[in-house]
């Protein structure tokens, strides 16, 4: 790493305020500094940089067009540097902190109904918990700990077991009733519910339980389970979904299963560590207990 490409987050932050402002005199108030102090940091970044940030126009100053594709950038790397300064001070008091990546259905309807349980045993461990949807690189994004739907392959980390996932029919009740009065197989012409990145899952239920639709492909599509899960407890359509994602709405009676024929699908859940960590404390503690949890 070069020393001499290194920021100082000072003049990074005279350069952002002054651009959202176009002044540089509204910048200097807004940091308490003076118009000379802004004028110095800039000069100070674009001699780093060897750009040219900012163009005088009439009284006013405007970003030149490397200083626009600069100002995301820049935002980017003060929102982190922020981010990172609050995390260390939120876990100051603690033993320990760990950073989780899980996706979004599994986190709010598995994870965090759970998490009073690891809370309370684990006091000390300071979590951050953030959504993401496919795998990422480790080295650009410093997770300690993933949740990964499909095959226990991720470059750079190690991947174990943690539940098979198993999808059922489900609908309202009311919408259950009206299709049950039709015949033998209320599936066969119902209105279905699909997922946009699982597009063939009826196709497969429907071979794998020999079960006749007449449309297995047509209805509406969501690319969330959690829009799935609404559309279907407004009686718009039967929808497979994910059993523990509907832990509650089951037990509720708000959904009940239209043909008490589950599937379990081609791919599972697992937790994943990179590798360069595979010996942190609380990650580990973390790990063992989500597979207590699943079994």
């Amino acid at each position: 790493m070069r020393r001499s490409l290194i920021p100082d987050i000072v003049n990074l932050q005279a350069f952002e305020c002054a651009a959202r402002h176009e002044n540089f005199s509204r910048a200097a108030e807004e940091l308490h500094l003076t118009q000379g102090a802004i004028s110095r940091q800039i000069a100070e970044l674009e001699n780093q940089t060897g750009l040219t940030l900012f163009e005088r126009v009439r009284r006013r100053v405007v970003l030149s067009e490397a200083g626009q594709r600069f100002l995301p950038e820049v935002r980017l790397f003060l929102v982190q540097s922020e981010r990172l300064m609050i995390g260390a001070v939120a876990a100051g008091t603690m033993n320990s902190s760990l950073r989780i990546a899980t996706l979004p259905a599994f986190g709010a309807k598995w994870l965090v109904p759970r998490l009073s349980s690891f809370l309370a045993a684990n006091p000390d461990i300071a979590l951050t918990i953030e959504s993401r949807s496919s795998p990422f690189s480790f080295a650009e994004e410093n997770f300690d700990l993933a949740i990964h739907f499909g095959q226990p392959t991720w470059a750079g980390a190690i991947s174990t077991f943690l539940c098979h996932e198993t999808v059922l029919p489900v609908a309202s009740p009311e919408l259950c009733r009206s299709l049950i009065e039709v015949g033998v197989n209320p599936i066969e012409n119902a209105p279905l519910l699909h997922l946009t990145t699982r597009p063939k899952l009826w196709s497969h239920w429907s071979a794998c339980h020999t079960k006749y639709i007449a449309n297995a492909y047509q209805g509406l599509r969501f690319d969330q389970f959690s829009m799935i899960t609404s559309a279907a407890l407004a009686s718009l359509g039967v929808a497979l979904l994910p059993t523990y994602l509907i832990e509650d709405e089951l037990r509720s009676g708000a959904l009940v299963s239209v043909i008490d024929l589950p599937m379990p699908t081609e791919n599972a859940y697992y937790v994943v560590r990179p590798e360069d960590k595979r010996t942190q404390s609380s990650a580990e503690i973390f790990e063992k207990w989500m597979l207590t949890q699943a079994t």
